[in-house]
């Protein structure tokens, strides 16, 4: 079951979604049950004509979405979610998309809404603690005309771990870094614009501090009202 040509032109992403695509299909082939085990790397590594380092990446992205279990010292075993359920899976995994910036922001604004909602309830002393740090430190920044993109993540970032839903901060952390990256290369503001954003931060701070639901989902709601323009204009860009 050698892979159907891997050329030069092939991407990282092309070979290792024809890397698993074999997987799937040699579980079904084998018809390999939930907790059976599946050949080591050096052996799907021979049988695909890949190299192992190919195999354990695509292996990576398979227990990224826990469809199998790596287990040290004793090999990787698949899920216990049922044949059905891993093909579908798999098969949607194999249609997904490289992230586009759109839909990185279009997925934070949804994040970030309800976890403004979740902060405003059931921030801590300590949760609010390191909002207020990281403001501080956005605030300074922005006031000495420095650019603060980093501490203005790094205060989103303690919302999202004030909301106590670890599913929801994990998935923050996630994307974060490809905002960022856009954010460096492309963001473009005065600094007016600037110290405006500095008071959309305080009022979300203030909000969360009083606990002050409705308050903390418009002021995230009104800070992400230069977001989407942002988001608008670099699409434009990109088609130009």
């Amino acid at each position: 079951m050698k892979l159907d040509r891997l050329t030069r032109i092939d991407s990282p992403d092309e070979v290792q979604n024809k890397i698993i695509s074999s997987i799937r299909d040699l579980i079904n082939y084998k018809n390999l049950e939930p907790g059976d085990k599946l050949p080591s790397e050096r052996v799907l590594s021979e049988k695909f004509s890949v190299s192992r380092r190919s195999v354990r990446e695509a292996i990576e992205k398979l227990e990224y979405y826990e469809l199998v279990k790596s287990i040290p010292q004793s090999g990787t075993f698949i899920a216990n979610i049922g044949q059905i359920a891993l093909n579908g899976i798999i098969n949607d995994i194999l249609r997904l998309k490289k992230h586009d910036f759109k839909s990185v922001v279009e997925t934070r604004i949804l994040l970030e809404l309800k976890a403004v909602e979740l902060a405003a309830e059931r921030r801590t002393k300590e949760d609010l603690e390191l909002i207020e740090a990281t403001l501080n430190n956005y605030k300074e920044k922005i006031l000495n005309r420095e650019d603060a993109l980093q501490e203005d993540m790094l205060f989103h970032l303690a919302i999202a771990r004030a909301s106590g839903n670890s599913t929801m901060n994990a998935l923050m952390l996630q994307i974060t870094p490809k905002i960022i990256s856009v954010f460096e290369h492309n963001r473009v503001c005065n600094e007016d614009e600037f110290l405006l954003e500095l008071q959309r931060h305080i009022d979300i701070y203030e909000a969360i501090k009083s606990k002050d639901v409705e308050k903390a989902i418009e002021g995230m709601e009104i800070h992400f009202e230069m977001l989407i323009e942002f988001c608008n204009n670099f699409k434009e860009n990109e088609k130009g």
